[in-house]
């Protein structure tokens, strides 16, 4: 029996598929007048020899030069309108793909001047969604030949655009805001990495509906990992290596991180460590009979910072500030910093 049309569709939700290609292999021998249904999340995109005709929307579409303007010059009206149409149909998702995952596998260096080491490290990670914008470009630049496409084939490069952007806002924001600032401005700164990534995500046929992140915070790298990374120097390595093992020799009963925990934060780190070493390697030496040496009690400054005053006793920052709301050690809070007395840490130790 003689063929007289073709149905095509692809009845398939496409929840993992952004393209899928009919027929998988070879080319369609399509008669003008065959039926191509198309649904509602679908768009169909139409190629005869490498060349794309044209593009149909949801519905039920019949093949003919009228439908194809491009097919007239290709096929001309010899045929009579009978002549097999070869082609391929490529049918595109437009739905939207919602909850992408993205992170940083490397901190973003970003600049911190005035507190620590004047630079941080920050990671974060959060979610975005895409929806393809334009049907034929997309197939045309990304998926090729190819009989399906997957969203796991593009996720790497979509990740890869969307780092760039975040570390070229946080590089503009970190400019103008300290690091404590900009973990409270997530909003804006998803905001500002949805509008700088359109335009590379318009080139490929694309549309970012929306990036959110979920989690800004400073990296926990250790004094070692920072120190490979070329951030630290010898002088500046050691310094942390000695405070990390006071706070070890302290045993704190709350079990917290080390002390060079979240450095990419550098939030006052650097004095601290300066205080807490010099504290230890620059006291002078007492002599072989045990006693103090003369001016010793001189090195207690008459007003403390916590971090001063844990220098002082060789105990962590933390636990200064325990003892100051406990009641247990008095100090003057003058806005939000504490500040005590060196009659006060005396009567303290007194107990």
């Amino acid at each position: 029996m003689a063929r007289i049309f073709d149905v095509v569709e692809y009845p398939s939700e496409m929840q993992d598929e952004i393209v899928h290609r009919f027929p998988e292999q070879g080319i369609a021998d399509l008669r003008i007048g065959s039926q191509v249904i198309v649904r509602e999340t679908q768009r169909a995109v139409f190629f005869r020899d490498g060349q794309a005709l044209d593009s149909f929307g949801p519905g039920r579409h019949t093949i003919t030069t009228a439908n194809i303007p491009l097919l007239t010059d290709l096929i001309g009206k010899a045929f009579n309108d009978r002549t097999p149409f070869t082609a391929e149909v490529y049918y595109v998702s437009m739905r939207e793909f919602a909850d992408l995952k993205w992170g940083t596998p490397q901190p973003i260096l970003v600049r911190n001047p005035g507190m620590g080491l004047g630079v941080a490290l920050l990671q974060a990670f959060g979610s975005y969604s895409i929806v393809v914008k334009d049907a034929q470009q997309f197939v045309t630049q990304i998926v090729g030949a190819k009989s399906a496409y997957r969203m796991a084939e593009i996720e790497n490069r979509l990740r890869s655009m969307l780092l760039s952007k975040l570390q070229d806002i946080l590089g503009e924001v970190g400019a103008k805001h300290s690091v404590a600032e900009l973990i409270g401005l997530t909003e804006e700164i998803g905001s500002g990495v949805r509008a700088k990534a359109q335009d590379d995500f318009a080139a490929i046929g694309l549309l970012l509906k929306s990036f959110y992140i979920a989690n800004l915070k400073p990296s926990e790298k250790s004094a070692e990992e920072l120190r490979a990374m070329g951030m630290l120097d010898m002088q500046t390595y050691t310094q942390l290596q000695a405070a990390d093992a006071m706070r070890e020799a302290a045993q704190n009963p709350s079990g917290g991180a080390g002390l060079t925990a979240g450095i990419g934060a550098g939030i006052g780190l650097g004095n601290l460590i300066n205080q807490s070493v010099q504290g230890v390697t620059q006291q002078p030496a007492q002599p072989a009979g045990g006693a103090a040496p003369a001016g010793a009690a001189a090195a207690t400054p008459a007003v403390m910072t916590p971090s001063e005053a844990a220098a002082v006793l060789r105990v962590a920052e933390e636990d200064v500030i325990a003892a100051i709301q406990a009641g247990e050690l008095k100090a003057k809070k003058i806005g939000s910093a504490y500040r005590i007395s060196k009659e006060a840490l005396d009567e303290y130790l007194k107990g």
